[in-house]
């Protein structure tokens, strides 16, 4: 067994010169997993998937050439479980491990039990990764190799009077921050000194209960950021280069949304600049494999740059720097976890043309008064149209029949699109996401294509507040008056008699009755998050089974259609029948009372109060938990719990009532008034 990198992790060879794998395990799920196989496949490397019960008919699963299951649905005891994985890898003959991203991705030991277990994990060290990890000692160590870091606290295990003066020293505004985590969990920008201590204590408990671990550290906020980050490469020789930078400032939530390469606002002499800060930062912590170093960057003046965190793994937005340089990211690591050298050198790297990508999301994105905007969705994969064409990619996971739920992330796919320039890459993703179908489960590809259409994003005037600033114009509050026609036109046509010979003019949707007269045939119809309508159909139509054309006023519209699914420029909407009388008949029932519904499919987590209570206006009583995201349900009015329908554990589907509240005398004039 020969040591081919800088760890212990070993690849059988008995000549000592680097040799490739056979065979790897991919350890992880969706859309990433299926982009490692197809990598794999072009090498001619054996890959190996893994799945729970959840995923087994998954497509990473059908494309892999053998396939383990590992586990129950739940990640925690699948996707997580580290002796799993190595089960699977010793029962398949893996050599090596690809941990894609998310899960263990940056986990230390469980790159450290790869290598125990004699197998090669492909990414850094699990010393790289412990140290990127803890945002203080990572902050502290590239700051020694000379990387600009963004002013702030310094030592772990600050107390709360500590990070509090720490806070005034710097001056507000300040972001208090959580030192093992991401993602955004556990952030609070602090412009207010009076509120430094329950902003502490709120990011304290936040950071406890999703990393397990509550040190935070605060730095200077930047207002109106850019975040920009460098695509790294090392090898086990010594070897570092960058590939240029990532704009990812279109964010929400502190997620990203939208990728780019390269970023407008950076000059050559600002790009080759924090490219070899990167690469500093990468060389002080002894990195090897594809890495990101993440900078934020303010827009007036971008010479100003600072170092926030460094992502030891393969990025989500990499198919950007893939295809500006011609590099394919995952093949080159695959090699230098083989031991290979990296055979290029800076002046070999050449970034060509411009490439966006957009994030697919299962995400209810339509709002209702305000109340229902970017909420985990979920359900079958009826109908699926993923878009292709000159300068287009989409790295996906999903297939027809696929049953999205909430146990995981809800990132579905990637679409990216290259052109020679900028203009012409937008242009072609907003196209591809406009023909992106994914009926039966809600996704943000309309409000993708609508925020890529806005007027700063195609100036290239970004910042990472600017989806949140703008997002009331980017989301679609109403339905469009051709949907209810469209849905309307579909059940005219079922009712349409079929066949030759005679027909009975009764059966005829027409709305003729005896005497001559007729009656327009009227539909009751209710969208996702909408009230009931009742639409009579006034224009042309063409039904087929999977599209329906209505004109109106003189302007055609075509839906792609599934079930009662609709869609159109990259927006879906459900449209059920609805039944007045049931309604009515649920109103007597329930009458002065409010029924709480799901607002995603997801798992009840908390239940807070049983039948008979008494509630208070805005008092929380239960949880909803989906993909990653927390949802809690209040009490509208005062009141008493009528009736309680699900239990810690139980599985919802969206718009599922959970409680009813009936109001005290007055609660709900109250409310109201």
């Amino acid at each position: 067994m020969q040591n081919t990198n800088t760890n212990t992790n070993t690849n059988t060879n008995t000549d000592r010169t680097p040799r490739m794998f056979d065979t790897v395990l991919v350890a992880n799920r969706g859309e990433i997993a299926v982009r490692v196989i197809r990598t794999l496949r072009s090498m001619g490397v054996r890959s190996v998937a893994v799945f729970s019960d959840a995923d087994a008919d998954a497509r990473h699963v059908r494309e892999a050439d053998e396939a383990v299951r590992i586990g129950p649905a739940p990640a925690t005891e699948s996707y997580l479980v580290v002796e799993r994985l190595l089960e699977a890898a010793a029962r398949t003959g893996a050599q090596a491990v690809h941990p894609g991203y998310g899960f263990l991705a940056e986990n230390a030991g469980f790159a450290r039990a790869c290598e125990e277990a004699g197998l090669v994990f492909i990414g850094p060290s699990a010393d790289a990764i412990a140290l990127m990890g803890d945002k203080i000692r990572a902050k502290e160590t590239v700051k020694a190799a000379g990387v600009p870091v963004v002013p702030g606290s310094s030592g772990s295990g600050l107390t709360d009077a500590q990070l509090a003066d720490a806070a005034r020293e710097i001056g507000t505004p300040v972001l208090l921050k959580p030192s093992a985590g991401g993602g955004g969990k556990g952030m609070r920008l602090v412009r207010d000194p009076a509120v430094l201590a329950d902003e502490i204590a709120a990011a304290r408990r936040e950071a406890r209960a999703s990393f397990g671990d509550d040190t935070l550290l605060v730095e200077r906020w930047i207002d109106r950021p850019r975040h920009i980050e460098i695509q790294v490469l090392a090898d086990g020789h010594g070897n570092v280069v960058h590939l240029g930078e990532r704009e990812c400032s279109l964010q929400r939530r502190h997620q990203k949304v939208i990728e780019e390469a390269p970023s407008v606002l950076l000059d050559e002499a600002t790009r080759a600049a924090m490219g070899e800060a990167a690469v500093q930062a990468a060389r002080s912590c002894g990195y090897r494999g594809a890495g990101t170093v993440e900078f934020i960057v303010p827009g007036g003046d971008p010479s100003q740059y600072y170092f926030m965190e460094m992502n030891t793994r393969l990025q989500v937005e990499h198919p950007v720097t893939e295809l500006v340089t011609g590099l394919d990211l995952v093949e080159w690591q695959l090699r230098v976890a083989a031991g290979e050298r990296l055979g290029l050198t800076q002046d070999d790297v050449r970034l060509t043309g411009h490439a966006i990508e957009a994030r697919l999301c299962a995400e209810t994105v339509s709002v209702k008064e305000g109340a229902r905007g970017f909420l985990p969705s979920g359900g079958t994969v009826l109908r699926l149209r993923e878009p292709e064409g000159e300068g287009v990619r989409t790295d996906s996971g999903l297939s027809e029949g696929t049953e999205v739920g909430s146990l995981y992330d809800p990132m579905l796919s990637k679409v990216i699109a290259y052109g020679p320039d900028r203009a012409t890459a937008l242009r072609r993703l907003r196209a591809a996401l406009a023909g992106t179908v994914t009926l039966g489960v809600q996704t943000n590809a309309g409000f993708l294509r609508r925020l890529l259409a806005h007027p700063a994003v195609v100036a290239g005037e970004l910042d990472t507040g600017l989806v949140e600033r703008e997002v009331d114009d980017l989301v679609a509050t109403a339905v469009p008056e051709a949907v209810y026609e469209a849905a309307a036109a579909v059940r005219l046509e079922a009712l349409r008699p079929r066949g030759a010979g005679w027909t009975d003019p009764f059966s005829v949707p027409n709305g003729w009755r005896t005497g001559g007269e007729s009656k327009p045939v009227a539909f009751p119809l209710r969208a996702t998050g909408q009230e009931p309508v009742t639409h009579t159909p006034r224009g042309s139509h063409t039904v087929t089974d999977d599209r329906v054309a209505v004109t109106l006023d003189g302007v055609r519209h075509t839906f792609h259609r599934a079930a009662d699914w609709l869609g159109r420029d990259g927006d879906a909407w459900q449209v059920r029948d609805h039944d007045p009388v049931a309604a009515s008949l649920d109103r007597a029932a329930h009458a002065g009372a409010d029924s709480l519904t799901a607002p995603m499919p997801g798992t009840v987590t908390v239940v807070k109060v049983a039948v008979g209570d008494e509630v208070s206006a805005g008092q929380s009583l239960l949880v909803v938990e989906a993909m990653k995201m927390e949802h809690v349900v209040s009490a509208p009015h005062a009141g008493t719990v009528a009736e309680l329908d699900v239990a810690p554990g139980t599985t919802v589907a969206m718009d599922q009532v959970l409680a009813v509240i009936a109001p005290t005398d007055g609660a709900a004039e109250e409310e109201t008034s």
